[in-house]
């Protein structure tokens, strides 16, 4: 079993920046294949924004290329979003995920980003 935890959401107005991070309760290196950030909007369906492979290979949404960063920090158990130049179609709940080798998916509880223009 593993617990995620985000934070780093918040209020922020266009063309700012944020950094959301997302904390396991185990190690990540030893269990994760790889490790993704998605968000939902109000009314739409959740959807990959980026995701980071063990190899730390990474693949991102095309809305949010050139702007949003995912990195991972093994040590410290935590995947990061870095993200700049936002927009207020960024605004939703993101959630952290986690697939393990053995397949198995683990979310986190989301952490709400909002983006005034």
């Amino acid at each position: 079993q593993v617990q995620l935890v985000e934070s780093g959401g918040g209020l922020v107005q266009a063309g700012g920046s944020l950094r959301l991070s997302c904390a396991a309760s185990r190690s990540i290196f030893s269990i994760a294949n790889d490790m993704g950030w998605y968000r939902q909007a109000p009314g739409k369906q959740r959807a990959l924004v980026a995701t980071i492979a063990t190899s730390i290979s990474t693949d991102y949404a095309d809305s949010v290329k050139g702007r949003f960063t995912i990195s991972r920090d093994n040590a410290k158990n935590t995947v990061y979003l870095q993200m700049n130049s936002l927009k207020p179609e960024d605004t939703a709940v993101y959630y952290c995920k986690i697939r393990t080798f053995s397949g198995l998916d683990y979310w986190g509880q989301g952490t709400q980003v909002t983006v005034s223009s």
